[in-house]
């Protein structure tokens, strides 16, 4: 098999974007990975608020159903304390972007953290 005779598997996708008002076509070069990080900033703050939902129910049935077992309240414990400090990392993760971009006057940076969900 000749990896150069393989046909392009991203022939045909097209990756919205809000500051072109378009789509990018990856077929003309016009990909940037600001703009890929960019696109894809809602989509990961979106699953980063489902996981530490589904974490949070997780740790809590734990701690529900263990029945006074002190492993089991322990690991329930965890999983809550792990799914809050997570989402901790990110919430600050954000406003210290936020923050730096604005102090530094990157203009360009808290534009891409702008999110119009």
């Amino acid at each position: 098999m000749r990896l150069a005779q393989i046909e392009n598997p991203f022939k045909n996708i097209t990756i919205p974007t809000r500051e072109l008002g378009g789509a990018i076509d990856i077929n003309k070069g016009d990909l940037k990975l600001g703009e890929i990080v960019s696109g894809l900033l809602p989509y990961l703050f979106a699953g980063a608020g489902l996981l530490l939902l589904l974490y949070l129910l997780l740790g809590g049935f734990q701690l529900m159903t263990s029945g006074g077992d002190p492993k089991k309240t322990q690991e329930g414990k965890g999983k809550i304390t792990n799914a809050l400090v997570g989402f901790i990392i990110v919430f600050i993760a954000y406003w210290l972007v936020q923050i730096i971009a604005s102090i530094l006057g990157l203009g360009k940076i808290g534009e891409i953290f702008n999110l119009n969900l």
